[in-house]
């Protein structure tokens, strides 16, 4: 297993801060053939059959790569997801992936920050859609909980079109102790809610600010609602209530990057 890698901003990071492990054969595969990603290893579960064996052999051969074999058990285990790996995974580099007090032990100071919070999503396709808004906008990050939140898997990155790998991830255990890091470094929080009387396209936004994007039904949750220092609106017309999450972290991204721009 490669070893954790170091960093100056503190103690060595997890491998699941580093890397995003496909499953699956097609998508195990389509990494593999991508010159554009880092493959760290491929792992293949014993009793494979031939041809894949031959496959998976030969891919990761092209890659520099020796295939690692392990049980069927233990893919389930690394993929995280025993119904669908197929027997078999990759674990991908993810240079932009952090935790996020190594992001903050990096920012300068003094220099603005823009970074798109998500809490209590449930949906990996509107998990991955915002990945690609957020990194087409060019925030600076997104706060990805290990919990309450799908993980990087297969699902996420086909909704991404393949921006997932390479997105400003920032992990934090929970979404509330990821908040409540930026805010001890000088981050305002502000959550999106369709009850708050102040729309966001109004309201004096600070040079740092974390937007908080909450779940397809219940929206912000509780916890993370303790954290903020105020709520704001996307206003809507012709009685629609709701924007979908992905359609409301888009519109929040974009309105970040014009107020930069």
């Amino acid at each position: 297993m490669t070893p954790s890698p170091v960093s100056d901003a503190g103690p060595p990071v997890s491998p699941k801060d580093t890397f995003v492990t496909v499953y699956g054969r097609k998508p195990v595969l389509e990494a593999l053939r991508d010159p554009a990603l880092a493959v760290d290893k491929v792992v293949l579960a014993e009793g494979a059959d031939r041809e894949a064996v031959r496959t998976f052999t030969e891919a990761a051969r092209a890659r520099g790569l020796v295939l690692q074999r392990a049980t069927a058990q233990r893919v389930k285990v690394l993929a995280g997801n025993g119904r669908q790996d197929q027997g078999v995974l990759a674990d991908v580099v993810a240079p932009r992936m952090r935790p996020v007090e190594h992001f903050l032990a990096d920012l300068d100071p003094a220099a603005p920050a823009r970074v798109l919070v998500l809490d209590g999503l449930t949906n990996p396709a509107n998990v991955g859609m915002i990945l690609r808004s957020a990194t087409g906008a060019g925030l600076e990050g997104v706060l990805l909980p290990r919990r309450g939140v799908p993980a990087i898997d297969p699902l996420v990155i086909k909704a991404s079109a393949g921006v997932a790998f390479h997105a400003p991830v920032l992990r934090s255990r929970t979404a509330a102790t990821g908040l409540a890091a930026l805010a001890e470094a000088g981050f305002v929080l502000l959550g999106l809610d369709g009850a708050a009387r102040e729309s966001l396209f109004d309201a004096e936004l600070p040079d740092r600010v974390a937007l908080v994007v909450g779940g397809e039904t219940d929206g912000l949750t509780d916890g993370v609602r303790d954290e903020l220092h105020g709520t704001l609106t996307i206003p809507l017309a012709d009685g629609v209530e709701s924007l979908n999450a992905a359609c409301a972290a888009t519109v929040a991204c974009f309105e970040l990057a014009r107020r930069r721009a």
